[in-house]
């Protein structure tokens, strides 16, 4: 079983950054794709992006150019760099991880974090 353990969710102003770090158990960490999602009061659960155990990337348009996920295998810990923040992207932002092929479902991802918030003000 793998435990995800996120860190570093807080309140800053639009235009503002913000860096998430989700620190997981287990040796094999690198076996896993790293995602991460977000839910806003009211609104369904949503994609940001992942990344893969060989470093590939992918996102949601979005945050396409204004997020970078990165992962640090020796660590067991994988980020999400916000930049350009805007107030739309306040939510609860959680990591998962997957065994299987990447996908945009929160049903792809096994294991999950508490979530942190993330509030962006105008």
């Amino acid at each position: 079983q793998v435990q995800l353990v996120e860190s570093g969710g807080g309140l800053v102003q639009a235009g503002g950054s913000l860096r998430l770090s989700c620190a997981a158990s287990g040796r094999t960490f690198s076996n896993y794709g790293m995602g991460w999602f977000r839910q806003a009061l009211g609104k369904e659960r949503e994609f940001v992006g992942d990344i893969s155990g060989n470093y590939g990337t992918y996102y949601a348009d979005s945050v396409k150019g204004r997020f970078t996920i990165s992962r640090d295998n020796a660590k067991n810990t994988v980020y999400l760099l916000m930049n350009s923040l805007k107030p739309e992207d306040t939510a609860v932002y959680y990591c998962a991880a997957r065994l299987g092929v990447l996908a945009m479902d929160w049903d792809a991802y096994s294991y999950w974090g508490q979530g942190t918030q993330v509030t962006v003000s105008s």
